[in-house]
């Protein structure tokens, strides 16, 4: 069966997340919401609040930049959103990004 998925735009200094939207999404089948980072928010963040507010749609980043924090942080944060949304419903999205956003 094919799985469908949500990304979350990017949010500059205000972020506004459409969680009516994203429950809806998880009502009608979808698997997964997707956050990512670039030069507003970052990527767990978003996801912590729409754990708190969903039951089953699996979590994920797309990307979390190496950049932005340590490895061991890194884990950390993704362990703790894990085990606060319920176990298995964090999917871990890393890359380099880009040297406009790194910089």
């Amino acid at each position: 069966m094919p799985k469908l998925g949500l990304e979350i735009a990017y949010s500059g200094a205000h972020m506004t997340l459409d969680v009516d939207k994203i429950r809806k999404a998880e009502r009608l089948g979808f698997d997964t919401v997707w956050s990512a980072e670039a030069y507003g928010s970052d990527a767990f963040t978003p996801l912590a609040w729409i754990a708190a507010q969903t039951e089953r749609i699996r979590l994920g980043t797309g990307i979390a930049q190496l950049a932005a924090r340590t490895p061991a942080n890194c884990a950390m944060i993704a362990q703790t959103l894990d085990d606060l949304a319920g176990k298995g419903r964090v999917i871990v999205g890393l890359g380099v990004s880009g040297p406009q956003i790194v910089e």
